[in-house]
């Protein structure tokens, strides 16, 4: 007789691993299935963000922004030093034991809660069974009162540039260079691109990236997306707008680039190609054909607002599913589940689900942004402020960017926060909470903030929004 579960989750990743984690403390007999092994052949939770994503990319960039600021930040602070030189694989080895660290701690809390960890590779059955596919080519059948879908995404491949995990790699690739190259292509200038790029920029690399859109970060406020350009091709990332590659061969060590753009058909050549176009979800042999659980036209597991699927009793969460694929929601579409399945009424707010890109300076929203709300024929009020203006910032030398806040004209509601700027991702966080409780602009305007923080960045911005800002002069009123 097979194993029967009140909750099974197929994927232990940043969605997954949350959900089992909280079944279990509901008091649901849960088990999670992944199929995911590290370099020595054992099972590795977490999924893409603890493995090869979120994780190790933001340990890479922390180390890298150290050495930067080593050769050219400290004499501004008076500290003198000569000949610093970085050592990758001592990085890329720090990066690897934060990523086993972390993955085995959700293993102690699969421990700890009592969720039951299964190794294969699971697919949905009729009737709620799921099939478990273990690495020595056995199979075993489970069941289950209720089933979260919760696979994850891959990097989305491009005919024009095929991957060889060599020359030419994808974002897990670009994660273990044991060298900086001296040439660097990437090809897409989004979050993933725009931070690895960063991340050997500043080691030295000469990096250009290729970025079919003639619009730079689409789904970031205007002016943050053009403070953004300008800031980072000061850094040295020579970034091609409307570049569109057309094919690419491998010669050796170096890959040549076919790409066009306004002025026609042109050629380049690196030493290392990253292809960073996006991701797609994971949904190979997932669902037997008479599991009842149907995909949309984009290869999206169709789900309703609160991630039920076509059968009953039957969830999908996270990458799979619409919406923006962030670690952070998948998270939160898992408690949301999980709560459901309880009788709880959790909803979810997808209008306030933050974006962070993890460049420097950090680049975050949440909410909407300035021309949405102009398309959608709503009158605004805005307030910045930018860091140079602020008192920690300068004692920080960091002084880049600025704090947006939108407010509706007629309620004074803040519809969206966006910043470019030291840690841009805790400040918008901020802003979220206050979205959140509906707060207005005259709200957080009339907070007490500690001084000096960057958090006073907000708090001016907001008072900027209607002409009430103390430290720098306010705009006149239309």
């Amino acid at each position: 007789m097979s194993q029967k579960f009140d909750v099974v989750v197929i994927g232990a990743g940043p969605g997954g691993y949350v959900a089992a984690i909280k079944a279990a403390q509901l008091g649901l007999s849960t088990a999670c299935i992944e199929k995911y092994t590290d370099k020595e052949g054992k099972l590795a939770l977490g999924g893409t963000c603890l493995n090869v994503g979120c994780i190790p990319s933001k340990a890479l960039l922390d180390s890298s922004w150290k050495f930067h600021e080593a050769q050219d930040g400290f004499a501004i602070h008076g500290i003198n030093h000569a000949g610093v030189t970085m050592d990758v694989p001592a990085m890329v080895g720090r990066k690897a034991n934060i990523v086993k660290g972390l993955t085995s701690g959700v293993a102690t809390l699969f421990k700890a809660n009592g969720v039951t960890s299964l190794q294969g590779h699971g697919k949905l059955l009729a009737g709620k069974k799921i099939e478990i596919t273990k690495p020595d080519g056995s199979v075993e059948v489970i069941e289950a009162e209720n089933v979260i879908l919760a696979p994850g995404s891959r990097p989305i491949d491009i005919p024009p540039a095929p991957v060889d995990n060599n020359v030419i790699v994808d974002s897990t690739g670009a994660l273990e260079f044991q060298a900086v190259p001296k040439r660097l292509g990437v090809i897409g200038a989004g979050v993933i691109g725009l931070e690895l790029g960063s991340v050997w920029s500043r080691l030295g690399a000469e990096v250009t990236v290729l970025e079919a859109l003639d619009t730079f970060l689409l789904a970031a406020d205007t002016a943050v997306s053009k403070e953004a350009l300008k800031t980072l091709t000061k850094q040295g990332l020579d970034i091609k707008l409307g570049a569109r590659v057309t094919g690419s061969k491998v010669n050796g060590e170096e890959v040549v680039v076919n790409y066009t753009d306004k002025d026609g058909e042109k050629t380049i050549t690196f030493d290392k190609l990253i292809v960073a176009v996006g991701r797609r979800p994971v949904t190979t042999d997932l669902l037997a054909a008479d599991s009842g659980v149907t995909l949309d036209e984009r290869g999206y597991v169709h789900v309703d607002d609160h991630c039920a699927t076509t059968v009953p009793g039957v969830y999908a969460i996270g990458d799979v599913v619409r919406g923006m694929m962030l670690a952070h929601k998948a998270s939160e579409e898992g408690i949301m589940v999980v709560e459901r399945i309880k009788g709880h009424k959790t909803q979810m707010n997808y209008d306030l689900i933050p974006s962070v890109i993890y460049t420097h300076p950090e680049i975050a929203w949440v909410g909407k942004n300035e021309q949405q709300l102009k398309a959608e024929g709503v009158e605004v009020n805005v307030g910045t402020f930018p860091f140079a203006a602020s008192g920690r910032a300068m004692a920080a030398n960091d002084t880049g960017g600025f704090v947006k806040v939108i407010a509706d004209a007629k309620t004074d509601r803040v519809l969206g926060v966006h910043v470019i700027g030291p840690s841009a991702a805790e400040l918008v966080q901020q802003g979220a909470i206050g979205m959140e409780f509906g707060t207005s602009a005259e709200d957080l305007g009339m907070m007490v903030f500690s001084h000096p923080t960057l958090s006073e960045a907000l708090h001016e911005a907001a008072l900027a929004v209607n002409g009430g800002a103390i430290h720098i002069a306010n705009r006149k009123k239309r």
